[in-house]
């Protein structure tokens, strides 16, 4: 397996012979360096011969620009890896948290992948997730919300986003999860594939081993821990693997 390399604001990791491909894109401020703050997850996922392309990004206001932004440097890297190697099969959309966000609202709407596996979907206010903001902002005379707004969200993943092929991974000690909502909103479709899977962890699972352990203690990394990461990245390779593209 090659090392990591940077390109258009992505990480960058890919097997010599690639049979598939993984766009992932973190959490918050995790997704700043997923090549360290998720190196086991996606490590993992190049080891079973998938190609990996992890965007680069400090979390804004504007999250429908974001989205853009993730999924125009997404296809710069696609672009670039199949000059190198040819033919690979569409690829699979992975989000963790607020990465599950900018998937879903991707200005193709999903159609040019093989499906999404929304990792601990999290759509919370500005202020829920900047408590300070709710002090300071009024005080200022500032209004400041999420673009789109969590509800706008829901909204528009009913009626913009269009992938039936979604696995929505709610973990069971994760007190900051969305998932439930976020199914609601993908099964209200007509023709919606989705699933809602749910895995013993936390919202800190899909994080590398020495990430968990800053945050967590020495009790967050035991044996069990790396089977729910090895169980994770064999769901991730299945879907990459064996999924079809959207037409929309």
């Amino acid at each position: 397996m090659s090392s990591w390399v940077r390109f258009r604001d992505c990480w960058t990791l890919c097997p010599r012979q690639p049979r598939g491909l993984v766009e992932f894109v973190g959490g918050s401020y995790l997704a700043a360096t997923p090549q360290i703050s998720y190196r086991r997850l996606l490590e993992g996922l190049a080891a079973r011969g998938v190609a990996v392309h992890a965007w680069s990004y400090v979390p804004g206001f504007d999250h429908q620009l974001q989205a853009r932004e993730a999924w125009s440097a997404m296809r710069a890297c696609r672009t670039r890896l199949q000059d190198r190697m040819g033919y690979l099969p569409p690829p699979l959309r992975l989000g963790h948290s607020l990465g599950c966000k900018l998937h879903l609202l991707a200005p193709d709407g999903g159609r040019n992948c093989s499906g999404l596996v929304a990792l601990s979907f999290n759509n919370f206010t500005a202020d829920q997730s900047i408590p300070l903001l709710g002090v300071v902002a009024p005080s200022l005379g500032v209004n400041t919300e999420f673009s789109p707004s969590p509800k706008e969200t829901l909204r528009l993943i009913k009626r913009q986003y269009l992938q039936p092929r979604n696995q929505v991974v709610r973990f069971n000690r994760d007190q900051i999860d969305q998932s439930l909502d976020l199914i609601t909103a993908l099964q209200s479709r007509q023709g919606d594939q989705s699933e809602l899977l749910r895995l013993p962890g936390d919202h800190l699972t899909p994080a590398s081993a020495g990430l968990r352990r800053q945050f967590l203690g020495d009790w967050a990394e035991g044996s069990d821990r790396q089977q729910q990461v090895n169980r994770l990245q064999d769901l991730i390779t299945s879907w990459a693997l064996s999924g079809t593209v959207s037409s929309g």
